[in-house]
């Protein structure tokens, strides 16, 4: 029967692997986010205390520039698979699920054709062409489902996100007094990606848009109270709270 033949143990394999991590996500609560920073900013430190050729010291920055742009490239196609976007368990789960089951997939459906499993030139085809599009498919699912892994494992009461920082995703955060509240990508101490709909206090003077920082700083019966991170308004909160 094509649906068991033994050549189909490794996709079978990889499913097993897929499933295996997720269970590790479950137990972990979410996973670990792992932070790659695509836009390759490297400090150099130059408090050499040493003499050196102007034309040595030139082909030595040259070379380090070089290298950073190496690094920076690799950082950045390591991106496109979703690296860094996401915990980076929750991105190898998937992978290794989707390269199971498109790879099984297409091994019965070629093999039911063909009368028999594929081998030779076609099995490592379908084999590329499998991993191909799982890491297409972890591109895309990963970060939709590292958050709904994060929210699961958040706490009831939420206290464990004050102190933390996110990024607005709606188009700008409004203030709690109207009413409205946006939503907002926040990232708690164990590192998880957590969607929260928050809302500005009726005293900030800073209103943050698409893409900018905030601090959590409340919570309250429906949404997270939430200021703009590094404004005056941040500074006015922390010596409210040293006071």
């Amino acid at each position: 029967m094509l649906l068991f033949d033994i050549n189909n143990l490794t996709y079978w394999i990889f499913l097993g692997i897929g499933v295996f991590l997720f269970l590790l996500v479950i137990i972990s609560g979410g996973g670990e986010d792992q932070d790659i920073d695509t836009d390759a900013d490297f400090d150099l430190d130059a408090d050499a205390d040493f003499d050196a050729d102007a034309e040595a010291e030139s082909n030595f920055d040259a070379d380090m520039e070089a290298d950073e742009s190496l690094e920076g490239n690799f950082l950045l196609f390591l991106s496109w698979f979703g690296v860094g976007k996401s915990p980076l368990l929750i991105l190898l789960a998937i992978d290794f699920s989707s390269w199971g089951v498109i790879g099984w997939f297409l091994n019965v459906t070629i093999g039911g054709v063909m009368g028999e499993i594929p081998q030779g030139l076609i099995a490592l085809a379908i084999f590329v062409v499998s991993l191909a599009i799982s890491l297409w498919i972890g591109r895309i699912l990963s970060n939709p489902i590292g958050k709904i892994f994060a929210n699961f494992g958040e706490e009831i009461d939420g206290e464990r996100l004050i102190g933390c920082t996110g990024h607005v995703i709606s188009s700008k955060l409004p203030y709690v007094v109207e009413g409205k509240v946006a939503q907002a990508d926040v990232l708690d101490n164990a590192r998880n990606l957590v969607t929260v709909e928050a809302a500005l206090p009726d005293w900030a003077k800073v209103v943050p848009h698409r893409g900018q920082e905030i601090l959590i700083i409340d919570r309250q019966q429906h949404c997270y109270i939430a200021i703009a991170k590094d404004t005056s308004d941040e500074d006015k909160w922390l010596n409210s709270n040293n006071n």
